[in-house]
């Protein structure tokens, strides 16, 4: 579970590349890497004092042996936190909190067919899942806007890798279920993380096929850690915390049974 009790710590910045336009890829060594589990996020901090709440990135990867996360970003616009971490480079200190948040549940995937599905930057995440993930038959549908598919190739050496684009330029023209129905893939258990109109279908078409489903929300947060009910989506069930039909994106999640929340 989250642990909102966990202190911000100095990392390092251990290398950074450029992936594609506006995408970056930035390993840091961190005594976080220690606990982190697929799923999971990091918040971190600029050196901007100006700038007070953290960001929170995804965790791409996860390096135990040598204590080192991996983040892939996109660069939001010019003056913001994420253009601020894209001129770092190796050995600068960056302050982060983590690993927060609630990962994926791996061992449900055992011996099952499995959807691991990402759109846009929810795409990273589901690189370490499907490192970590051991199945019967691992299947990474992976949506990009166009033919800059980046981290294709570490995707191709842990499953078989569908791709759709929005511009049609490589892969299925469209987005991840149009990938679906075009190799008329079957999954047992889906696991899923990208922007809300992706995961919306998602969950849809899970219902519809009787089919277990885990989402990762995408969510602006402040706090990170589930003090400020800053980031909250509606849930089928009340919350403990609140006593409201309301989950804490950051704190209850980002991972959630698709069923539990409304999005």
């Amino acid at each position: 579970m989250a642990d909102n009790s966990r202190k911000k710590e100095t990392a390092a910045v251990y290398s950074q590349e450029q992936l594609a336009e506006g995408i970056f890829s930035m390993w840091i060594e961190t005594e976080a890497a220690g606990e982190a589990v697929p799923g999971q996020f990091i918040s971190m901090y600029t050196n901007d004092e100006s700038k007070l709440l953290p960001r929170p990135i995804s965790i791409c990867e996860i390096d135990k042996e040598n204590n080192r996360l991996r983040v892939v970003y996109r660069v939001t616009g010019k003056r913001t936190g994420t253009e601020q971490f894209s001129k770092m480079k190796a050995g600068d200190s960056i302050s982060i909190i983590g690993p927060l948040g609630n990962g994926f549940p791996l061992q449900k995937a055992e011996g099952k067919r499995v959807f691991l599905m990402g759109g846009g930057i929810g795409v990273p995440p589901v690189l370490e899942l499907a490192k970590q993930m051991k199945c019967e038959k691992k299947q990474i549908i992976a949506g990009y806007r166009d033919a800059h598919t980046f981290l294709r190739k570490e995707f191709e050496e842990n499953g078989e890798v569908y791709i759709s684009t929005e511009d049609g330029s490589t892969g299925t023209k469209g987005n991840v279920m149009d990938a679906v129905r075009e190799n008329s893939l079957k999954a047992d258990i889906i696991y899923a993380c990208g922007p809300a109109p992706m995961l919306r279908a998602i969950k849809k078409y899970a219902e519809e096929n009787n089919i277990e489903c885990y989402i990762s929300l995408e969510e602006r947060m402040a706090c990170g850690i589930g003090a400020c009910l800053g980031c909250v989506c509606r849930s089928t069930e009340k919350d403990a915390h609140s006593n409201v039909h309301n989950k804490r994106i950051c704190k209850d999640g980002p991972v959630f049974l698709s069923t539990e929340v409304e999005i």
